[in-house]
């Protein structure tokens, strides 16, 4: 068995020197399979589920190509990497639909605080109980993620002392998020925030991780882990997403993997132990020091997803994808997008210049995958 898998994917769109500009009502209006966010500075696509790396892959640049073609023909634009505006502009919103009432409220309520870009990896798990407690155990494990995928060191030009800026001022939304003990505790909790306002619609549920379907919450039919920073190189998300569909298959199997009975925390305990994860996560992403949800015991995140990958290796070699998580290994020995940036800012890159450098980079990496990769698949 393997398990569905796809990818909501914002990106910034703008210039070669890093300028953010807003592009996405009119590429939403030209282009087939995008969609637009609240502000109009970063444009979103969905890939098709699929149970193949090999097909998700190509899932992934197949939109980008598309894209950028049109954007050059627009004029002299590119696609920008990172999560945040990391150059300039996040003193404004500048909004996608100015006649959207939901967009209204996100602007007035969050500010730009919400114009970031990320990746949404959802992962099919069709019992509504596995699933929550696939959620419960991710959530605590979410963190991890967020250290692989940090790329938003920069916010306006300077160095904010976070390696994910993004999650570092997002507002999960509603504050509280328990962890739900069943498939009906989620409902009643859902409804109960919908008549008292904290959530605007079943959408407007912005934390690390939630459970996803066609009619929320009521129908549910996959885990959408929402904490990853944007992940630019194709063969490192996948790398990402292999050691969260192998992780998915081993809670899968073995249902005694649970936060509600294998901790020695309470329910309300691990919320706070987790958020505390993440804050840490946000800061020094692969260098941050956590505490294991199980014991509490401090550990450094790189050395947790070191423990959890050679605990999964053998579940993704069986299953066909193990060539998938392996570059995993190059991350945690290069370090993230955001570490690499910061390397480049310690010896004397201007955050412009490092930008300038990642656009060329991502624009190389693309063509070089579709080459490789995917040529007879995107022709």
């Amino acid at each position: 068995m393997v398990l569905l898998k796809g990818f909501e994917i914002e990106m910034y769109t703008g210039t070669p020197q890093g300028e953010i500009v807003g592009l996405s009502d009119k590429i939403v209006a030209d282009l087939d399979g995008f969609m637009r966010e609240p502000d109009s500075r970063n444009v979103e696509y969905i890939t098709e589920p699929s149970h193949n790396y090999e097909n998700l892959l190509c899932a992934l640049l197949r939109p980008r190509r598309v894209l950028r073609n049109y954007l050059n023909h627009l004029g002299d634009y590119t696609l920008i990497p990172g999560s945040t505006l990391s150059l300039s502009g996040s003193d404004r919103f500048l909004r996608s639909d100015p006649a959207n009432p939901y967009h209204d409220y996100i602007e007035n309520t969050y500010g730009t605080k919400v114009v970031t870009a990320s990746v949404h990896i959802n992962v099919g798990i069709s019992d509504p109980e596995v699933l929550m407690r696939a959620c419960r155990v991710i959530r605590m494990e979410a963190p991890l993620f967020l250290a692989l995928s940090a790329s938003s060191p920069f916010l306006d030009g300077k160095a904010t002392g976070y390696h994910s800026t993004r999650w570092g001022v997002f507002p999960q939304t509603p504050s509280h998020v328990p962890l739900f003990a069943s498939h009906a505790d989620h409902i009643q909790w859902v409804e109960d925030q919908l008549v008292a306002g904290t959530m605007q619609n079943v959408r407007h549920l912005w934390a690390s991780v939630r459970p996803n379907g066609d009619r929320r919450p009521y129908d549910l039919n996959r885990l959408e882990l929402r904490i990853c920073d944007l992940v630019t190189d194709p063969i490192a998300l996948l790398a990402i997403t292999a050691l969260l569909e192998a992780r998915l298959l081993q809670i899968i199997e073995n249902p005694s993997i649970d936060p509600l009975t294998q901790s020695t925390f309470s329910p309300q305990e691990l919320v706070t132990l987790t958020a505390e994860n993440e804050a840490a996560a946000a800061a020094g992403s692969l260098d941050a020091h956590l505490r294991h949800w199980q014991d509490g015991r401090s550990i450094l995140a790189r050395d947790w997803i070191s423990e959890m990958y050679q605990d999964v290796w053998a579940i993704a070699k069986q299953r066909g994808f193990g060539c998938f998580l392996s570059p995993l290994q190059k991350i945690l020995g290069e370090g993230n997008e955001a570490q690499q940036w910061l390397q480049l800012h310690a010896v004397g890159f201007d955050s412009h210049r490092v930008i300038t450098q990642a656009i060329v980079a991502t624009q190389e990496r693309e063509i070089e995958l579709e080459d490789k990769l995917c040529s007879s698949l995107l022709a």
